[in-house]
């Protein structure tokens, strides 16, 4: 965050984003707090976006723009991207991850560190790579997560990409963590997918980090009621028509609606945590 901040010229906010959150959810917290404060400058409307989509079930480096910012969007969306990925190796789920039910369970014993260092060899470099169906693609005109978690069949074609780094951090038979270093348009799930496909085990993500978006890492990131704290509270000024800057009065959360708005719930959650029994129901 810069000491004086000027949303309507453009910030770029780097975010942390929650487990559980929507990238949307993040946009549209952040976006209440500037427009909470520019309102009483007699501002009402403002663009802001983010660089990238980052799963619900992920947690992480997002790149938030607002203003005349928004226009860099498409730049640094392309930057390089790093991740720490966990896979667990013996079993696939469909959605890739925790937000779907386990559908099958494979052998693991084969599996060396021998073998997973030369099946991760095979993933280095340009891959060809068929994006998850819970993933924001477009399937004539509608999102393939709304399709899949519809059970509507979901048929995406593949697509070209490029991992620049894939690194095995942690081995068990069972589970492997690796950095990922890879080009925009990599979905880590289907990484682990294709991973767990080729080791003979199946596979899918239990943890999911983004710690780089290009040169923005997660050292300089910020939890979202952070974020909007400082956007509430710090020095901003906007640009009125004459050209003159005008300081813009601070809030508090009070002021601003921020306290008690019910927006910090998760977005989604494990098949785990949807199912487990309320307290009280469990049976003897």
């Amino acid at each position: 965050m810069l000491v004086s901040m000027n949303p309507l010229e453009g910030e770029i906010m780097v975010i942390d984003k929650p487990l559980g959150w929507s990238s949307f959810h993040v946009v549209k917290k952040l976006r209440s707090a500037l427009l909470a404060r520019l309102r009483h400058a007699g501002v009402r409307k403002l663009k802001v976006g983010h660089a990238g989509t980052l799963d619900p079930l992920a947690t992480g480096v997002m790149v938030i723009c607002s203003g005349k910012a928004t226009k860099r969007i498409d730049e640094l969306q392309g930057g390089v991207k790093e991740y720490v990925a966990t896979i667990a190796l013996g079993a696939t789920t469909p959605s890739f991850d925790l937000e779907t039910e386990i559908d099958a369970t494979y052998p693991t014993e084969h599996i060396t560190r021998e073998l997973a260092d030369e099946v991760l060899g095979r993933f280095r470099g340009r891959i060809e790579q068929v994006p998850p169906a819970y993933s924001a693609c477009k399937v004539d005109g509608h999102r393939a997560y709304k399709m899949a978690r519809t059970g509507q069949e979901v048929d995406l074609k593949p697509r070209i990409l490029v991992i620049d780094e894939l690194e095995l951090l942690s081995f068990k038979p069972t589970e492997l963590v690796v950095r990922v270093i890879c080009s925009k348009g990599t979905y880590i799930r289907a990484l682990a997918r294709d991973i767990g496909q080729a080791l003979g085990s199946g596979g899918h993500l239990t943890a999911l980090r983004r710690t780089r978006v290009g040169l923005h890492t997660i050292d300089e990131a910020l939890h979202p009621d952070r974020a909007a704290g400082i956007i509430l509270t710090a020095p901003m000024e906007i640009t009125d028509e004459k050209g003159e800057a005008v300081s813009v009065a601070p809030l508090t959360p009070r002021q601003s609606g921020e306290e008690g708005d019910g927006r910090h719930r998760a977005d989604i959650l494990t098949f785990a945590q949807r199912n487990r029994p309320a307290a009280g129901n469990t049976e003897e």
